[in-house]
């Protein structure tokens, strides 16, 4: 196992689904004048980060393919002219150079539209977004050719917007969550997670419907190797990841959502926040941990290691 491949991609999954997924949020679950209060503000805020971290990753991430296609011993060995043909003349370099663009497409809106706070939230989950489906090159898909190729890619990218759509909902209520000290907040929090019903139930179609043509196309009909450190051993355990998520966030919505909002109606709401504050950090370090496999998942053969 290449750590180092991994730890890149790993850093770059969860920073690129929060980078999409948290303005994304903003967009279908805060009224207008929400995105242009503090909310709205402290959204931006955290989307510049993520966006400045993705330009760092990225440089990390090409750098690491470099020093892969070359067999160099040393960092210190890769010369100009590597870089130049990754991303001139690979597919691998083509969405790496999109990414770029996308992530400092962010940084100027970021810094510059504050004016244009609803238009602001949108062009980051529109980049973000983009940003994200760059990844796809970097997975199995990008190793198909002919018609199979673009199905593979297009639902590795399917995959990758449901993925950060659910965890930009997740940093959303943890953040909100933090900030529910009033009837005022905790009433935002129960309205969003009341109306993230609908969105997460897409997100979990999406993420189940691509998640099984992805095995199909890299597995097919068959069990493989089910060992600990093999692909399927991983997937196995991504999968039972998978299952707490959807049993939590079940939980959330048909137990710890009305209870909240019950809480809203009675004033005595810190009790039901803490709570629901718990099962989301659970659900985020789920999610989490998801990523990590999936970014181990995505340089391991599932004919084994």
């Amino acid at each position: 196992m290449d750590w180092a491949t991994v730890s890149v991609r790993f850093a770059l999954y969860l920073d690129l689904t929060a980078l999409f997924g948290l303005p994304l949020f903003g967009l279908y679950a805060l009224r207008r004048e929400e995105i242009s209060s503090g909310i709205g503000s402290r959204y931006v805020a955290i989307a510049s980060a993520l966006a400045a971290v993705g330009i760092g990753l990225s440089l990390a991430n090409i750098a690491v393919m470099a020093k892969a296609m070359t067999g160099a011993s040393e960092y210190a060995e890769l010369q100009s002219h590597v870089f130049e043909m990754i991303v001139t003349g690979t597919d691998f370099g083509t969405a790496w150079a999109v990414r770029l663009v996308a992530l400092v497409l962010c940084l100027l809106v970021a810094l510059f539209a504050r004016r244009w706070p609803a238009l602001q939230i949108g062009v980051l989950a529109a980049a973000g977004g983009v940003a994200l489906s760059t990844l796809a090159w970097g997975g199995h898909g990008a190793m198909d050719d002919g018609v199979r190729r673009y199905i593979h890619l297009a639902s590795d990218i399917g995959h990758l917007a449901a993925a950060g759509a659910w965890v930009g909902a997740l940093i959303a209520f943890v953040l909100l969550a933090r900030a529910a000290s009033t009837p005022e907040t905790v009433a935002l929090l129960t309205r969003t997670s009341n109306g993230f019903a609908q969105v997460g139930t897409i997100v979990v179609a999406t993420l189940t419907v691509t998640g099984v043509i992805n095995y199909l196309l890299i597995v097919g009909l068959t069990l493989p190797e089910l060992s600990l450190t093999s692909y399927g051993g991983l997937l196995a355990i991504k999968l039972g990841l998978f299952g707490t998520m959807l049993a939590l966030a079940a939980t959330n919505r048909y137990f710890l959502s009305p209870q909240l909002e019950h809480a809203v109606k009675s004033g005595n709401h810190a009790a039901a926040v803490r709570t629901f504050r718990r099962s989301l950090i659970f659900e985020t370090s789920a999610a989490t941990l998801i990523l990590a496999l999936v970014a181990s998942l995505g340089i391991l053969s599932p004919a084994g290691m």
